[in-house]
Parts: structure tokens; sequence; C-alpha cells
């Protein structure tokens, strides 16, 4: 690789786009020098500009200005010399959906010129290393998000590449895909000496990496390997609990400190990430929380969070006394506002569900869980009424979906993952459009709509495309949205995918409000660590409920001496390789 141990270099490299609102960059000034043989990451939020630099190193895009050079080659200049070299994989996986995965690895057996000598030792190779064998029929479209992932690296491996550009591989992947995946690449790294650069936005993912490009808005915030970011973190870990209160009582209490950097559940504790100089201050300011604080060890997405610039705290990030007029839950309520009884789905002789049951208390935060093609999201539409079930019942607030399914919505409020939006309305109209759907009308249609706009500070983009406003902002005009009309119920499909790490921050802090105010909330989500937020979760594989129960009850059943303290992941993963095969 010519001089030495880099396969990519960028000097002052910038990529500009011209928007109705002038010239936006994506890429500003970046300039950074990227090792061969190795994995690195390239890690950030939706909109950092991951998905833009690999496509300034492919050629699909011309810098502005600056310099790159690819295995020694300017892009640009010699494309073709270049794309023999790479390995291109992007975010949709660039699969043909309508062709079987045989026609997929075949088709690019022929784009990528691979000679008749040497195409079917290697499909045979590739077949094997991911277990695409009996698959080999099946149309791509059919496939799990994870066997979609394993085709379309399969496809691109066909031609050998010496460094391989992976665009968000990991996104709506289940977990247990997403360590196979990450087992791959080290054992590709390791077998052919490959390079690889992976773009991702699971700051939990970076562990994986031998070398981290932290992006935020563009820019670079720091490089280096995971010991350097360790060593120059700007950050201190607590586990924290108070004897005056519940765990989601103080978290609401303490997450609109300046000096929290990020927040999560761990057990009875709130695992609290703080600015590493701030933390006597923070404990002083809450003194009258009696918080109890011990040390915690410190991972490295906590390092990456300290890199990040620290927002100015939104105005309001919880729902306000003169926004929803619920009143606040005393207690965990033992009413049962969605009841499930045997619930079945079939399609054609295939069996998505298989006579699932099982009921979620109201102001309950209740999981499900599960790997790609479980059965998840299909359980997930009947439940909403979207999809009518097979067999069995389902209630919700005590009405048959079946016998009075437009009763059952209207106590309803859904964000699916693709969001309910009218992407080429303004995000006003979107507001507007909603609260007549609801039937809101009048000043409580007005007071409503103010009180969505303050809350979630969507003022500066009311006039703007709802499509064209930032993913993050669009999650929140997609929850303002569904809950206008102030729901019994409200469900959440994969809501936190793609957001930046403050976002997600803030939606749980927004999600506990909502349950304390006695609206039950039902999520399915692949960040497993949100798991610890749910008061009780269902983790479901090929159909069936495997278990049932508040997170400490899961992670004990995988409680053993080599690891006394399991993570929701663990169980996952454990749950999931013990569930048996089927026909």
């Amino acid at each position: 690789m010519g001089e030495n141990s880099h396969c990519i270099r960028l000097e002052a490299v910038s990529k500009s786009f011209h928007t109705a609102k002038g010239k936006f960059f994506a890429i500003r000034e970046l300039s950074s020098t990227i090792s061969s043989g190795i994995i690195t990451g390239i890690v950030g939020p939706d909109g950092s500009g991951k998905s833009t630099l690999l496509r300034l190193l492919t050629g699909m895009y011309i810098p502005d200005n600056g310099k790159i050079e690819v295995l020694g080659l300017n892009p640009q200049e010699n494309k073709e010399a270049l794309s023999a070299q790479l390995g291109y994989m992007p975010q949709n996986f660039g699969l043909y959906e309508d062709l079987t995965v045989e026609e997929n690895l075949r088709l690019y057996a022929d784009l990528y010129q691979v000679p008749k000598t040497e195409r079917e030792q290697k499909l045979t190779e590739l077949l094997a290393m991911f277990g695409l064998g009996q698959f080999m029929k099946r149309l791509a479209g059919r496939l799990s998000g994870g066997m979609k992932q394993k085709l379309a690296l399969s496809s691109v491996l066909l031609s050998s590449p010496k460094l391989l550009l992976l665009d968000e591989p990991t996104v709506g992947v289940d977990p247990l895909s997403r360590r196979e995946l990450w087992k791959i690449l080290y054992d590709l790294v390791k077998a052919r000496s490959l390079s690889v650069v992976i773009s991702t936005s699971y700051l939990g993912e970076a562990r994986y990496c031998q070398d981290i490009l932290l992006m935020d808005k563009g820019q670079k915030l720091v490089q280096g390997g995971p010991s350097y970011l360790e060593e120059n973190a700007k950050s201190v870990v607590l586990l924290i609990h108070s004897e005056k209160m519940d765990s989601k009582e103080l978290l609401l209490k303490i997450s609109s400190s300046p000096y929290v950097i990020d927040h999560s559940f761990e057990g009875k504790y709130i695992r609290i990430v703080l600015q590493k100089d701030k933390a006597a201050t923070f404990l002083r300011e809450n003194e009258s929380l009696e918080i109890v604080s011990s040390p915690a060890e410190t991972k490295i997405a906590d390092c990456l969070l300290s890199f990040y610039p620290q927002k100015r705290q939104p105005a309001s990030t919880l729902i306000q006394e003169n926004g929803l007029t619920k009143e606040k839950s005393k207690g965990q309520s033992t009413e049962k506002v969605i009841v499930v009884e045997k619930l079945s789905k079939f399609y054609g002789k295939f069996q998505a569900v298989k006579k699932i049951s099982f009921s979620v208390n109201r102001g309950e935060i209740y999981g499900i869980l599960g790997p790609n093609g479980a059965g998840k999201s299909t359980t997930f539409r009947m439940l909403c009424g979207l999809l009518p079930p097979s067999e069995g019942k389902v209630s919700v607030s005590g009405f048959d979906l079946r016998t009075s399914p437009a009763t059952a919505r209207s106590r309803i409020g859904y964000v699916s993952q693709k969001f309910s939006l009218y992407s080429n309305l303004s995000v006003l109209q979107n507001l507007v459009f909603f609260s007549r759907a609801y039937d809101l009308k009048g000043e409580k249609q007005k007071k409503q709509i103010n009180s969505m706009i303050d809350e979630y500070e969507l003022g500066e983009f009311l006039d703007m495309e709802a499509g064209r406003i930032p993913l993050g902002f669009q999650k929140r005009l997609a929850i303002a949205c569904a809950t206008m009309h102030e729901p019994d119920i409200l469900f959440l499909d994969e809501p936190t995918s793609g957001m930046d790490p403050q976002s997600r921050r803030e939606f749980w802090v927004r999600m506990i409000r909502f349950s304390r105010q006695n609206t039950t909330l039902l999520i399915t989500t692949h960040y497993l660590e949100e798991a610890e937020y749910c008061d009780r979760l269902i983790i479901i594989n090929r159909g069936k409920i495997l278990i049932e129960g508040n997170p400490k009850e899961i992670k004990a059943r995988f409680q053993t001496i080599e690891n006394p303290n399991p993570t929701i992941e663990d169980a996952f993963i454990g749950l999931i390789e013990r569930s048996p095969e089927e026909n």
C-alpha cells in the first residue's frame, strides 16, 4: 500500500450540498489517516456525515475541496482502478429484492467479472461462511434483516476487495446478527489482511474497532484507539440511588442537570455519565435527593459521549402540567388495559405468531424484544389493530379489536418505525392534520398544537417540510402527532433507531413521564440497554414467548460465577441460542 500502513488519507476535505435554505456542509475541513489491516469505526449520530464520507471515498461524490487518497489512488482520477480493489456496502444493502439469493450472488459475480474458474469455489466458501446455503431459492426481499446483511456482505466479498467500506450495516438488525457480523469481520481481517471501515450510530459498537473516528455535524471530534479515548475521556461514571424515592422519580429529578452527559437504568440503580470535573458539584447541588453514589466501570460509549459538545438543555424535556391533562399515577396499577389471549398469525401455511398470551397493566412501560424474523413486528401490528389476527383475541381498554376496532383504535397512539408523517407537508400542517384526524376542534385543538410545539421545540421548523427536518426532530414530531389526543396506550416501534444520544435520553425522560401520567407504553427496540427502562418485557423467537418478566428477573436467570452481573443483551443472546430450531 505504498509507503506503508495507511489505506486512506484525508486532507482538509469538505463537501456541501445546495438546499432551499442555502449551502449545507455535510463534511467540513476533515483531515484523517486510516490504517490498513484493521477495523476502523466511523462513529456518530444520524446526520454526522458518515455516509457522505464513505461516498467520497468510493468516488461517488466529488469533494468541494481538499485531498482524498484511497489505496494510494485518487478516487476521481482512478475510479475504475480503485473500484477493482474496493468493496462498498450501502445502508440499504444494495440488494435486488425481487431476485433470489442465488440470482443476487451470480449477478454480482458478473458485475465484478469474477472468472468462471474461481466463481464456484468463491460461492461455496461464502455460502459456508454466512450460512446462506439453505436460502438460495428464497427472494432477497423475503429475508430477515440479519440475512439480508449477510447476503449483501457476501455479494461485496465476491470481488476479493482489499478495502471494505460498510455504511451502517447494523441499523435495524437484531443484537445476535450484529454480534455475528463483527465476528465475521474479525475473521476476514485476520485471514485476508483486509482493511475495514465501518460506520455506525451505535456508540457501543466502537468497542469492536481498533481505531475510532468520532464525527458530529461533518467534523472530526476525536480519533484514536479505545485506550487513547479512555485515557482522554472527559467523563466519570457513577451508579446512584436514593432511599427517598424510586429510580424513575430520581431520574426525572436529575435528568435536566447540565452536568449529566448520559443516563440509563442498571437494576435498581441509575447509571449516570457526568462531566469529569463536575461530579462533586452535581452531588452537592442534589443533596436534598439523598443520593447514594459509587463509581462504575467506564465503557467506550461513555468515553465517546464525553467528546460531544454539551448542548443547551431543552426548555422542557418533560411533559408540563399545562400540557397533557391526565392525573399522575400514585403507584403501579394492576388494571389490565391490553389482554392478549392465544394470539396467532398465519401467512399461508407459515405460522409467524404461535398462540402467545400476555397482559399489560395501565401505566406500564412494556417491551417486546426479539431477533429479526421472530414475529415481533407481526405481533406489534396485530396489537395496534393494523393486522387482523388469524386466531386468538386482543382487547384494548376493554374493547375487542375484532368487534370494536374503531373504538379500540381511538384509544391508541402509534409511532411506526418509518413514521406516520406526511413528508411533503410542513411541520405545522402535520400537526393540524393529525389534530383533525383525532377530532380535536376549536380552543382544545389550538391549545394542544401549541403545547406540542413548545414541548417538542418545533417552533423553528414549523414552515419546513417534515421530510426535510433533522431525524431527531422528525421523531419528536411523530410522537407529538401520535399523542395529541391523549391516548390511553402508545405503541412505539423502534422509536430511537438512528437518534443521537441526547435525543434518546430526552425521549426516555418523556416516556417515563407519560407512564407516570397513566399512559401505557408498548415499545420494540434493538438497543437492548433500553430494555432497562421497561417495567416488564417479553422476548420472543420463532413466534413464541421465550420469557416474560421485569429486567431484574430476566437477567437473574443468566447469572453465573463467570458473569455475576449479566446484561439484558447477555440474557437475550442466551435465550435465542437456547431456542430450539424448528422446521
